[in-house]
């Protein structure tokens, strides 16, 4: 994401959105009385034949969607004003359907959380994802952590045992598959497992593809499944393989949470007991599902009664296992500076 104009005083922001994380981030920060203006497609009516002609509309915001199965963020309002004026019909309703490479300009009241979070998806779109490969001697699960949560797959199947005769040419074959996949993306890698077998396919890669070796770090966990993926991340192997990253961030603070909230620490969750919290200046950090701010005014005032008191404030996507273990505490939590009076 690149924002090429911010002024704060009128409220208007213009960005580039350069991946399918950008338009994830950017629909986060978009509610619904904003205004949205860029360039689209509308079809004309010239007498009986219809033709698309490209506009530049501003619509009042009413709907916001973001569709990553097929990497398109639709911000859909009514137009309020638009050039050329002769292909444009003030009051209709409008989709801005954006993509990455689109260009968009939101106005509105910016809450400081809501430019931390941009600022935040700035600095993530420079660093590189990473991609996991957690295997055994059976399967290998894929997994990209992404700035919305993990994607999972493809999955690669050794259709083998070691009873088979032929075990030791599909086991090659297997790895082959696993390393023309690594080979497919730039990204840094992790491949781990359970056992010997990421060694034995770090052998096979020393001998078949060792320009791959250096992007890729070897780790071991338990299981090749999800399971397996949230090891590594709990453990920080994204800290470890590309620095700080949100995914691993909120698994850890859940853990920090979960610990606390069983010896009865510094902890409140759900909106009246934060609420409470933040009423009295005890928030250190404040916890909250990014869907929770979209739809509770009193979620949103909590959160700037945090800001303002310099308390840190960590949104949670709802897409990922730490935001829906964050939905099982009412959406919001806490840890507190001092223990409140009942």
């Amino acid at each position: 994401m690149r924002v090429t104009k911010f002024d704060k005083k009128f409220g208007e922001m213009k960005v580039v959105l350069e991946t399918v994380d950008d338009l994830w981030h950017f629909s986060k920060v978009v509610s619904a009385g904003d205004t949205a203006e860029g360039s689209t497609i509308r079809s004309v009516k010239f007498g009986d034949k219809e033709e698309r002609k490209r506009v530049f509309i501003a619509i009042n915001v009413e709907e916001v969607e973001f569709s990553k199965s097929v990497n398109r963020l639709r911000v859909r309002g009514k137009i309020i004003r638009g050039n050329p004026e002769e292909f444009v019909q003030l009051g209709r309703y409008h989709t801005l359907d954006l993509e990455p490479g689109d260009s968009i300009t939101l106005i509105k009241q910016w809450k400081e959380y809501q430019i931390k979070r941009l600022k935040g998806a700035v600095a993530e779109s420079k660093r590189p994802k990473l991609r996991i490969v957690v295997m055994d001697d059976e399967k290998a699960m894929t997994a990209t952590v992404r700035g919305y949560g993990v994607e999972y797959g493809p999955e690669f199947d050794s259709n083998t045992s070691k009873r088979d005769e032929k075990y030791g040419d599909k086991m090659l074959q297997y790895f082959g598959n696993v390393a023309a996949e690594i080979e497919k993306h730039e990204e840094k890698y992790v491949v781990a497992g359970p056992g010997f077998i990421k060694d034995n396919f770090k052998k096979f890669l020393e001998k078949k593809k060792q320009e791959l070796l250096p992007r890729i770090m070897f780790e071991t966990c338990s299981y090749a499944e999800r399971s397996g993926v949230n090891e590594l991340l709990k453990r920080g192997i994204v800290e470890r393989a590309i620095g700080e990253d949100r995914i691993e961030r909120e698994m850890k603070l859940i853990e920090e949470m979960t610990k606390e909230i069983s010896k009865e620490g510094l902890v409140a969750y759900g909106i009246k007991e934060v609420k409470k919290a933040a009423e009295a200046y005890a928030i250190e950090r404040l916890l909250v599902l990014d869907e929770l701010l979209r739809t509770s005014e009193e979620a949103e005032q909590i959160t700037e009664m945090v800001e303002r008191n310099k308390g840190d404030v960590i949104i949670f996507s709802e897409e990922g296992d730490p935001g829906m273990k964050l939905k099982g505490f009412g959406k919001i939590a806490a840890f507190l500076k001092f223990r409140l009076q009942e």
